[in-house]
Parts: structure tokens; sequence; C-alpha cells
């Protein structure tokens, strides 16, 4: 027996709706996964060969692929067209972007010297430098959506940003790795020559150029069809990700507990992000955007890809999975301020007109 077309298409569309409402519990029970049983996300984060083949996979990568691709999927991309139009608030989104973090990093870094840290905070340097590399989240074109925002620009600054950044991101972390000490400056040459070797390219960029080609290439229905099918899928392998990161993370600090470092990550990674958001937000009144762009341009500034961040040191450096405990704050963090922004932003509803008095 088959399901009729209409009812797969809403059971489809049903399943996505259901999980982008319930999105924030679902990653909170993923880490509440990755503290009481980090065994398989634990498994999951190392390479893999499978039977019969010599290609190692892992599945940190591949998720991250997958929720890319997806990003790409859903860009609109018709849209773009208007920048041509405005493209003030975009070019200005991308300067400021990557300008942010050689203005934020330092300022952190000065700070942390006089912390009681034996290396001077230099391993959440090494994990927030990771994080403000990468290109803008794909996810706040959803924000921005919500806070009725320029999608056009938010959508620009997205794919302007990942196409750019195989040369940004190896830029950004030579530019801020001499602020590093106690060996951390050699990890992050570690990082510098995985991205030499194509993590940026292969990782970020193909699997969006990817679902920007398929959205180009396949007709409406088909398109239609694959996105009601490959956004919950995303969705979903977005958590398992979550999984996977937050038990690198927690699975190490259970192992052997650093409460200083439990304090100190998600407080490191709330000044970086208030930061962020706070030079876009000025910026944007700098340049007197109108409440569209300067919502558009905020988010830009303060929400980058923390996946990316996170598959990255897991790639390139699983001896050292407590870089991750101030990745996975900056991502619940950037959805917060995100939230906040967007609240600002949304236009609000007109006093409703008075009752008439009753006779």
């Amino acid at each position: 027996m088959t399901i009729p077309h209409s009812h797969g298409r809403a059971y489809a569309e049903h399943v996505t709706d259901w999980l982008r409402r319930r999105l924030g519990r679902t990653v909170a029970l993923a880490y509440l996964a990755a503290v009481l049983l980090p065994g398989p996300g634990q498994w999951l984060r190392h390479a893999h060969t499978p039977a019969g083949t010599e290609l190692p996979l892992q599945a940190a990568s591949l998720l991250l692929s997958l929720v890319l691709f997806s990003a790409g999927l859903q860009v609109p991309v018709r849209a773009l067209g208007q920048l041509l139009r405005r493209p003030r608030a975009l070019l200005a989104g991308l300067v400021l972007h990557l300008a942010a973090p050689l203005l934020i990093i330092p300022l952190v870094a000065y700070l942390l010297r006089h912390s009681p840290d034996a290396d001077g905070g230099s391993g959440l340097v090494t994990a927030m430098i990771l994080i403000v590399a990468m290109p803008v989240a794909a996810g706040a074109t959803v924000w921005t959506g919500k806070g009725h925002g320029d999608q056009p620009t938010m959508v620009g600054l997205v794919l302007a940003s990942t196409l750019i950044s195989p040369l940004t991101i190896p830029v950004t972390v030579g530019a801020l790795a001499p602020l590093l000490s106690g060996g951390y400056a050699d990890v992050l040459g570690t990082v510098g020559r995985a991205m030499n070797s194509g993590f940026a390219f292969t990782g970020v960029v193909l699997p969006c150029a990817a679902g920007l080609a398929c959205r180009l290439a396949l007709p409406t229905r088909l398109l239609e069809g694959a996105l009601r099918w490959v956004v919950p899928v995303a969705l979903a392998g977005s958590v398992v990700l979550t999984y996977v990161n937050a038990s690198g993370a927690l699975g190490a600090f259970l192992a052997h507990p650093r409460p200083l470092l439990l304090i100190a990550a998600p407080v490191v990674a709330a000044v970086v992000c208030v930061l962020s958001f706070a030079v876009g937000r000025l910026a944007a009144r700098v340049l007197r955007l109108d409440a569209p762009a300067a919502s558009s341009l905020t988010l830009a500034c303060g929400m980058n890809n923390s996946s990316a961040g996170a598959v990255l040191i897991t790639t390139t450096l699983p001896d050292k999975p407590h870089l991750l405990l101030p990745v996975l704050a900056y991502g619940l963090l950037q959805k917060t301020a995100a939230n906040r922004v967007v609240r600002m932003a949304r236009p609000q509803r007109p006093p409703a007109p008075p009752c008439p008095a009753s006779s």
C-alpha cells in the first residue's frame, strides 16, 4: 500500500514544522544525551572506513555537508537580483563580518592575559578565533525572515562569506595567531594546514554550491519534492551533529573535570557574542540603514557558522576536545542574541481602536 502524494507532502511539512518549532528543546535534549550517553557520539567523532572500501568517512563532516546542502537548496536565488540596486548593505555587512574579529579577539585576548590561567586563556581564544573566522551561518536567513529583515541582503551575505571562506579563514586565523601562547599558535598552524588542504572548499563551499545548483537545475515540481524531504532530514542531521560535537566536549570534560573551564567557556563566548552583535548594531546606525537592512547587518556580524567551526576542531584537533566547549556555548548564545535582535526589529502591531461606549 502506497501513501498518497498529498499525504506524504503533508506529513513531510508537518515534520519540518514540528522540528523547527521545537529545535531549541531538541538541541537541549542533544546536550543532555551527550552528558548521559556520550559513547556513540564520541565514536562518531572519529573517521571510520566502511567494509569493502578504502575511503575513511567521518560522521561530523557528512552531517555538516548535509546541513549546508539543505541551506543552499533553500536559497531564493532570484531574490539576489535586488542586491544590484542596493549593494551598500551587502558590502558593509561583508566588510564588517571580516573586520570585526580583528577588533574583538585582540581585546578579549588582552583581558584574558590578566586571568589566573597559565597560558593566559589561549585555549579559549583559539576556540573563539575558529568561530569568528567562519562564514555567516546559513541559519541567519531564518532569523531574518522571522524579524522581517532584508532577506536578499542576508542571503547575499551568507553566500558571499561562504564562497570567499577558503581565502578569508586562513587570513583571519593567521592574523590572530600571534595573540596565542603555550603552544596554541602551533595548534592554529595545524588548522591552517587543514585550510590549505581544502577543508573550507570541500567542507563548506561545495555542499552549499551543490544545493544552489540543484535549486537552479531542478524543475519546480521536483524542487518542491526535494525541499519537503531534504529540509526535515537536514534539521534532524543538525541535531545529531550537535550531539556528536557535544559528546566530544562534554564527554572529555566528565572524564577530566575542569570546573574553571566550565565557567570561563560560556563567559568568554558571551563576551565575544555580545561584542559581535554590538559592532553590527553600531555600524548599522553609523551607516543609517533602514530597519530591515540594519537587522540583517547585525545578524551577519554576530552569527557565525559554529557547526563548521566545531567540525573543523573535531577533524583537525581530535586530541583537544576541550576547545569544543566554548564553541558549543557560542552556538547557543548567538541564537539567543539573534532572537533578541529579531524581537527588536519586528514591526509593532498598531494599537487596537477603542471600543465604542455602550449605550
